[in-house]
């Protein structure tokens, strides 16, 4: 005897759209996003203030959700100070036990400071792009950045050493570790290897897949997927993938994954006016890349920016930077951040769902020096019905001042790609 299913009016939707996509040509994530946009509204909050320059300007805020008391969530994010171009302070830490609407003090990580560096008087080693992620098989937070070298009060351009990444881990009672090294022996990695701030997903063994852009001596960079353990003390390398290529500039930058739908995308930077995707089955062999576009075909035009995803268990979405009427001034087009749902068949951005996360302050066309930049995000989902964008504004050129901000999104589905500790 056959037992058939009661067919849910998400099914019958679903179907019928798919049965509509394939008489009309257009794709189904298209049509799915036409009929039911899955985005309900987009807020701004500002969490810490210093546009008058009194305080201190937060950067390189990036979040995860941990276990917290009484079965709630706690919101747990690092950050750093920016005193100039790639020129930061020590790592702090600070908490939300209400999704993101009031903050801890910040609180420095003693192991993410700067360490004299032996047989280079006056150089000292620093940390930035520092991702903490839960890793629920362990309990604790790992939180992943890399190596950043100064002299005296700026970033130090003439001798910059090998680049890798660093990390350290946060224990169940609130202790974080000493500084660690991802180490990787492959010469391909002799120059600079990091995931920078990419993000990264953890798998059901415990294992951390991620992407590292890499390169030796001063060759253009690649990109690649990367597999890891991770036992919650030590992470260590299991797998790297076939590179992805681009000859421009110092060549492919700052990526970052996601999963969706049984696939893995990478999203990364670029120095030949364009972002690009790649997709896989495995996370460590991406098809070739793409350069993002709208589904019109429009180029997308980007100027060396990272992108992130924002990943729902109904769409994915690309939350970026680009070129526009309203920014041309703006350095690499750095405000205002956007957000659109990706079309995972045909690898590019819905155009009709794009919508703007933080506005553009200012005039970004007579006056570009007043608009704060917004280039160095991160996207956290706090709950079912809700997700966040935090950036660090930055005024390089109006006394390096700037809020840290807020980008609140809602959903008109429940989000299901969420921690299992968060209901």
């Amino acid at each position: 005897m056959s037992h058939q299913h009661p067919l849910t009016r998400r099914d019958f939707l679903h179907s019928s759209l798919c049965s509509l996509a394939a008489v009309s040509g257009v794709s189904t994530a298209r049509a799915e996003a036409a009929q039911r946009p899955l985005i309900k509204s987009i807020s701004k909050e500002t969490l810490f203030r210093n546009r008058d320059g009194s305080g201190v300007t937060w950067f390189h805020p990036r979040g995860c959700l941990v276990p917290g008391v009484g079965g709630k969530s706690t919101f747990l994010m690092n950050l750093q100070e920016i005193g100039g171009s790639d020129y930061f302070g020590q790592v702090h830490w600070t908490e939300s036990t209400d999704q993101g609407k009031t903050w801890s003090p910040p609180k420095p990580i003693a192991a993410l400071g700067r360490d004299a560096v032996k047989e280079h008087p006056g150089l000292k080693a620093g940390v930035c792009d520092v991702t903490p992620q839960y890793h629920p098989q362990t309990g604790t937070v790992l939180a992943l950045g890399h190596v950043v070298f100064y002299r005296g009060p700026r970033f130090a351009k003439g001798d910059q050493l090998a680049r890798y990444p660093v990390y350290v881990t946060r224990q169940k009672d609130g202790r974080w570790s000493k500084r660690k090294i991802l180490q990787w022996d492959d010469p391909r990695g002799g120059e600079i290897y990091t995931n920078n701030c990419g993000q990264r997903l953890v798998m059901p063994d415990g294992d951390i897949l991620m992407s590292f852009t890499f390169g030796p001596g001063k060759q253009p960079r690649m990109v690649a997927g990367v597999r890891c353990s991770f036992d919650g003390s030590e992470l260590k390398i299991r797998e790297v993938g076939p590179p992805l290529k681009n000859k421009v500039g110092r060549g492919l930058l700052e990526p970052s994954i996601t999963r969706f739908q049984n696939q893995f995308f990478m999203t990364i930077r670029a120095e030949d006016g364009h972002g690009y995707v790649a997709a896989s089955l495995d996370g460590l062999n991406y098809n070739r890349k793409t350069a993002w576009a709208f589904d019109d075909g429009t180029p997308i035009g980007m100027s060396t920016t990272q992108q992130h995803w924002l990943t729902h268990s109904d769409g994915l979405f690309l939350v970026y930077t680009r070129k526009d009427a309203t920014n041309k001034n703006v350095i690499r087009w750095r405000s205002p951040l956007w957000v659109a749902q990706v079309d995972p068949e045909k690898l590019c951005l819905i155009r009709e769902t794009e919508r703007v996360v933080l506005p553009l302050v200012g005039d970004g066309v007579n006056d570009p020096n007043k608009v704060a930049l917004m280039g160095n995000f991160d996207v956290t989902n706090l709950s079912p019905a809700e997700s966040c964008v935090t950036v660090g504004e930055w005024l390089p050129r109006d006394g390096a001042k700037g809020n840290l901000l807020l980008g609140r999104i809602k959903w008109n589905q429940p989000n299901r790609n969420l921690p299992p500790f968060v209901s």
